[in-house]
């Protein structure tokens, strides 16, 4: 780990960082629950085989904006330097906005996986290090330890170190992850998908009768019971109004008064039917749209 805190030191790190085609990237930040949260570390990574932080730089830029906007201007807007980060839209908030180009999220990665594939209670840095790579019982507790404070603890360091070990794990192993499950469609095997379909459909069937009838059964329980919330449930009551208005009356108050009312409507089959001939002399816009539906062939229904 290389924890700089001179100014020179830290551009010229910044200069030879740049040089690299992909970085792994997170930030700590001082005051992050305030209304003025405060850049307090950059942490970046440059090779993912370190798995013990040793090539980690740690950037104490805590109130330079100088030095933060040398970092933006050298890495974040350069489009040859893919950036890597977990809940990207966090660090980039304090690392270029909108000008940040080739953003990586790895939050973003495991989003697009499909729960079977990666079947987790949630999608933190956490819990996807201790389920895709070799770390397990990830301490945390330190993220929400004083940024602000100079000097940083040895802790403090050491957790700053990680994370972007941590990260270009994560990132691998999503990236892994990707590659088995992002099949080509023109060579996909039509007979192997529609038999897979048929074994997993039943056992689908079960588990989706029966969570609707749990929840069913839990709503009318807590109905009963005069009970709005448990440690697993909370029950609201839902109101929709819907106003409706007789057109003929709305038509004739738009006519005298002088209303500038003009939209399209939605005719339907109901009201071609009622106009008739009607519909030959106005003007009529049609839009028509169409989309593929998959049907399922020769499969008894499984009650």
């Amino acid at each position: 780990m290389f924890y700089l805190t001179d100014n020179n030191d830290i551009k010229k790190c910044i200069q030879q960082l740049a040089t690299a085609n992909i970085l792994w990237i997170d930030t700590e930040v001082a005051d992050y629950n305030t209304r003025k949260p405060r850049l307090s570390l950059i942490q970046v990574l440059a090779e993912s085989q370190d798995l013990i932080g040793d090539r980690v730089y740690i950037l104490d830029v805590l109130d330079n904006l100088d030095l933060t906007n040398f970092f933006i201007d050298k890495i974040m807007v350069e489009p040859n330097i893919e950036k890597v980060f977990h809940n990207a839209r966090f660090d980039i908030k304090f690392l270029g906005k909108n000008e940040a180009k080739n953003i990586t999220c790895t939050w973003e990665i495991a989003k697009k996986l499909p729960y079977y594939i990666l079947p987790l209670p949630n999608l933190k840095l956490k819990t996807l290090v201790e389920n895709l790579t070799g770390f397990k019982n990830i301490d945390k507790e330190i993220q929400g330890s004083d940024w602000g404070q100079r000097p940083l603890t040895e802790k403090q360091l050491e957790y700053a170190k990680m994370d972007s070990v941590y990260l270009a794990q994560v990132h691998l192993a999503l990236f892994e992850l990707m590659k088995q499950n992002n099949s080509e469609p023109t060579a996909e095997n039509l007979d192997e998908l529609g038999q897979r379909y048929q074994d997993i459909l039943h056992e689908w069937k079960l588990l989706d009768s029966e969570i609707t009838h749990i929840l069913e059964r839990i709503k009318l329980a807590m109905q009963a019971q005069n009970i709005s919330e448990t440690s697993n449930f909370k029950l609201s009551p839902t109101e929709r109004v819907t106003q409706k208005v007789n057109f003929a009356e709305l038509a004739a108050i738009v006519q005298n008064q002088e209303i500038d009312l003009d939209f399209p409507i939605t005719v339907t089959q109901k009201l071609q039917k009622d106009f008739g001939d009607i519909m030959n002399k106005i003007s009529v816009n049609k839009e028509k749209n169409s989309s593929w539906k998959l049907t399922v062939k020769n499969l008894s229904d499984i009650n």
